[in-house]
């Protein structure tokens, strides 16, 4: 029995269809994958943490983006939109459409029972080769925690800080911000769980 070949796109034509898309997708390898929609703990997060470094970063060289930032991991042909990104410096992009940031410094993914594994192993594989990127954060949607993994001066990523208490604080060097857990989980009820969630390339519930 024959099987149909796939159609693998270019990463210039994932750029054209996304562009004109109504809902976003990530790209790898010549596939695109639509995203699903996150829970309300998993917003609630998010909003919280960019608020807060929002409001530290404002008048510093650093700024923060939202999730409808697409970043390209060109090392591994990834073109995904992280929870949050910082870049610092000045954002530089892919080409005229000014919508692909090529040097974050800073990547926070918030984590799901659907998405954990696969944000913590191959996605934090393929961010490792983002040669701007010098930390990494993942907070859990599901329990109050965070991780937070530092690129050390010898290219080696450490894991420098393991929160699991309201009053912990995490100091985000790389972008010279702070964010408290107990101001993240502020308005989070645990146990909001979003149903029929998706699956992303390479990750496993």
């Amino acid at each position: 029995m024959s099987t149909q070949p796939k159609n693998y796109l270019t990463p210039e034509q994932y750029l054209e269809i996304e562009r004109k898309a109504e809902y976003k997708s990530e790209y790898y390898q010549g596939e695109m994958f639509a995203m699903s929609g996150a829970s309300l703990a998993h917003n609630r997060i998010v909003t919280a943490a960019i608020t807060d470094l929002g409001q530290q970063l404002r008048r510093g060289p650093c700024e923060v983006l939202g999730s409808d930032m697409r970043v390209a991991v060109t090392a591994s042909d990834l073109y995904t939109y992280p929870d949050i990104v910082v870049v610092c410096g000045g954002p530089q992009l892919l080409d005229g459409q000014l919508d692909t940031l090529l040097n974050p410094t800073l990547i926070v993914e918030v984590l799901s029972s659907s998405t954990e594994a696969y944000d913590r192993g191959r996605k934090f594989g393929h961010y490792r080769t983002i040669e701007s990127l010098k930390e990494y954060l993942m907070v859990s949607s599901e329990l109050i925690g965070a991780e937070l993994f530092r690129r050390q001066a010898d290219g080696r990523w450490t894991l420098m800080t393991e929160a699991k208490r309201p009053e912990d604080t995490i100091e985000l060097e790389s972008v010279g911000g702070l964010l408290k857990l107990a101001d993240l989980y502020e308005k989070v009820e645990f146990g909001e769980r979003r149903p029929g969630s998706r699956l992303l390339p390479g990750s496993s519930d």
